[in-house]
């Protein structure tokens, strides 16, 4: 079950950076109050996955699962650039997730 409150922290982590640039400095209160329910959603449920998994893998695992996601996020709604190095790294950082898991 850790595993998969890891996995929706993730996802809760990518909620609140793609809320981020929306909040205008914290001046747009409907995308904040996002921000922040997905930002609490997913410190606690980062810290229910710590009670499975330990926090020297689960903290890496939810950090790469938001870089990755920031990345994504950047490149389909903002129309950031995906360059083959931001490819090449986010790959080799999904690969450390993975590696990660199943050294756990």
């Amino acid at each position: 079950m850790g595993w998969i409150y890891l996995l929706l922290a993730g996802l809760a982590e990518m909620g609140f950076v793609s809320l981020l640039k929306q909040t205008q400095g914290f001046s747009n209160p409907f995308a904040t109050v996002g921000f922040l329910g997905c930002a609490g959603l997913s410190f606690w449920l980062l810290t229910k996955a710590a009670d499975s998994i330990p926090v020297t893998i689960a903290y890496p695992v939810w950090v790469g699962i938001g870089a990755v996601g920031a990345l994504l996020i950047g490149a389909l709604l903002y129309g950031e650039s995906m360059t083959l190095t931001k490819l090449l790294f986010s790959v080799l950082l999904i690969g450390s997730i993975v590696g990660l898991k199943f050294s756990s």
